[in-house]
């Protein structure tokens, strides 16, 4: 199969990033793979390193004149490459695709990951939804009720839940815990409880209420707790109410780090506590490397965490929850049952093999 990725962000990508490399690295070599998207972009950096996957300089433009030009360029692509199917994940780069396509005489199948929770009802998902998609991905059964609900629910709508690669997010030995905490805390007290979060550091990722929570926590627990925030420097208001709190020496920002296993390692369980989110990576390298996970109850956050059996789920934006949690987790960490049934729920679910496996016979029913 012939396949072309699409993904319009300039810069960085978020997740669309992680998203589509996972896909080109498991089809790169059995099939043809290539990934249009902005030459400035982290996405095309890495894809290039990619053997096999040929990248080329795409640019996505909302206003018109430019739109034309690039839609034309498209075509040329399409007509050209012989694509049987083109995989989109956002709305500028569906609608230059879907524009390109128009009246193609070899066009190409349309399929688009929704990786978040938006409406769908615009005026423009009714024009994609109806000229340029033949079936659609939500990453959590949240999107895809979402979509069925929407002018997508007239062609195949798939769930399937996002892939790492459980090799590499795996388990840490006692000794790089012991020693990644040492490199990002210092010397703490025996009884110390670290929970961490890659998830990103926007009021919207929720970590704040469980700040607000550990700060009504007495004294002798509090001074036992440590945050670990991960992603870009949070707002200043942000930092300033952790000031305002006292929790300065409790939660620490190690900033956007290369590698989320330097965090996840270092915790004894994570926290992604989202006001919205569809799919989450964070909970899921989280639960690959075996942590038991507190998540809020938005989007599709509850799909991915059991509560009580590989972490544990609470209402979002809530401070009251998060500090009854924080007050039973001290009194009694997470038992090993629930750090090998976190493992266990990310080779279930979020092992590459099975987001692999799951995409390509979604692709082939599409194609059919």
């Amino acid at each position: 199969m012939k396949i072309l990725y699409t993904n319009f962000h300039p810069r960085g990508s978020g997740g669309h990033a992680p998203y589509i490399l996972n896909l080109a690295r498991t089809f790169q070599g059995e099939h043809e793979v290539a990934l249009a998207t902005p030459g400035t972009s982290h996405l095309f950096a890495l894809a290039g390193r990619i053997p096999g996957v040929r990248c080329l300089d795409t640019i996505y433009s909302t206003r018109l004149w430019p739109m034309l030009s690039e839609v034309r360029r498209m075509r040329r692509l399409l007509r050209h490459g012989k694509f049987d199917l083109v995989h989109v994940n956002g709305s500028a780069d569906h609608r230059q695709v879907m524009l390109a396509c128009l009246g193609l005489r070899h066009a190409p199948r349309i399929v688009w990951t929704k990786h978040n929770t938006k409406p769908v009802g615009s005026p423009g998902n009714w024009i994609r939804a109806g000229l340029g998609t033949h079936g659609t991905i939500g990453v959590c059964d949240f999107v895809s009720r979402q979509l069925r609900d929407s002018p997508y629910g007239r062609r195949p709508i798939h769930t399937i839940r996002l892939g790492v690669d459980t090799d590499y997010f795996a388990p840490a030995s006692p000794q790089a815990a012991q020693s990644a905490r040492r490199a990002l805390l210092g010397e703490l007290p025996d009884d110390a409880l670290v929970l961490g979060s890659v998830g990103g550091t926007d009021h919207d990722k929720g970590w704040i209420f469980l700040v607000r929570a550990a700060a009504r926590l007495p004294p002798h627990s509090r001074a036992r707790l440590r945050l670990l925030v991960a992603g870009n420097p949070p707002p200043e208001s942000l930092r300033r109410e952790v000031r305002e709190l006292g929790m300065e020496q409790a939660v620490r920002f190690p900033g956007l780090v290369a590698d989320p296993r330097q965090v996840l390692a270092a915790c004894h369980m994570s926290f992604v506590l989202s006001l919205h989110e569809a799919g989450s990576y964070a909970v899921c390298e989280a639960l690959a490397m075996g942590l038991p996970t507190l998540v809020s109850d938005a989007g599709g956050l509850p799909e991915l965490v059991r509560d009580e059996v590989d972490g544990w789920v609470i209402p979002k934006g809530c401070a009251e929850a998060a500090h009854a949690w924080l007050l039973e987790r001290l009194a009694a960490p997470a038992g090993h049952g629930l750090l090998e049934a976190a493992r266990a729920r990310a080779l279930e679910l979020f092992s590459l093999p099975v987001f692999a496996r799951r995409t390509m016979d979604f692709y082939r029913e599409v194609c059919a």
